[in-house]
């Protein structure tokens, strides 16, 4: 996960405009459960299972 850098202006701007769904992931992906849980996620294949896709209420569309 690319670090953000929260404190800076610039990096909200794309905030002003977002939906709910917009604003809901940028509040996930600032969490820092989230964001350990993701990375351990990263090195494994099949995509995430349903425990951290519930716990998080995340839903996939194809």
């Amino acid at each position: 996960m690319p670090h953000f850098e929260w404190r800076s202006p610039e990096a909200y701007s794309k905030l002003q405009n977002a939906d709910r769904t917009g604003l809901a992931w940028e509040c996930l992906r600032r969490n820092p459960e989230y964001q350990e849980q993701y990375r351990s996620l990263a090195n494994t294949s099949g995509g995430a299972p349903a425990e951290f896709r519930e716990k998080w209420g995340l839903s996939f569309r194809g």
